[in-house]
């Protein structure tokens, strides 16, 4: 998958469930839940145990039917275990130039957080397509990104942290490009006790909520 086609791909999903877990097959059950309740793309981050199984194995099972991307990529040498375990594209909570480098120098897709305007511009000045604003329901939720909006009116924001069913509406309102969902998706109580239903009921919930704003309001260009 090229970088345009990861960009196009995040833009027609909107949504990029965050899967953070204790172990492989608890990672694998959200993945199995998450694509089960329509969302056929998927970040599993370096903080699951043996994060580049769970990657190489999700990506064999999903190839074709889901995207499959790496989060909490801090490092180039983390970067390169991810993309020889199958990943399409690479999620930073911050900026890492070496992280940008590794992905241009591969051909996919490398995601940095960024929270500042400061540091947006700093994303952007390092070739950044696309930026997660994170922890963005700490410093405002959807307020916060149309206020990064008007001095960036043509960024392409993926607002993490805080996102929901409740808010999503809001957030492709003030601007977002995709939205990253975490532990508000990603039950992991839930799963542990086999619930697996919620987080697919969840992420139906999702899917229909950024539908729906997007039939109001134009995805940003």
């Amino acid at each position: 998958m090229t970088m345009d086609d990861a960009i196009r791909r995040i833009g027609e999903v909107g949504i990029i469930p965050v899967v953070r877990a204790s172990s492989v097959e608890e990672a694998i059950r959200a993945v199995e839940a998450i694509c089960a309740g329509g969302i056929p793309l998927i970040e599993i981050t370096m903080t699951v145990p043996n994060a580049a199984t769970v990657i190489r194995e999700v990506s064999q099972q999903y190839r074709g039917t889901a995207v499959i991307g790496a989060g909490t990529v801090t490092s180039a040498e983390q970067g390169e275990q991810c993309i020889r375990a199958g990943a399409e594209f690479l999620v930073s909570p911050g900026l890492s130039a070496a992280v940008l480098s590794l992905a241009r120098a591969s051909g996919i897709l490398a995601i940095p957080g960024a929270l500042t305007p400061t540091e947006l511009m700093s994303a952007q000045d390092h070739g950044a397509r696309l930026v997660k604003i994170f922890p963005c329901g700490n410093v405002g939720g959807p307020k916060y990104i149309k206020s990064l909006r008007a001095p960036f009116p043509n960024a392409l924001m993926i607002p993490t942290g805080g996102v929901n069913a409740a808010n999503a509406a809001d957030f492709i309102a003030a601007g977002a490009f995709a939205l990253g969902v975490g532990a508000d998706l990603v039950d992991l109580q839930a799963l542990r006790r086999g619930d697996t239903a919620k987080v697919t009921a969840t992420a139906r919930e999702l899917v229909q909520a950024v539908r729906t704003a997007r039939g109001t309001v134009s995805a940003p260009a």
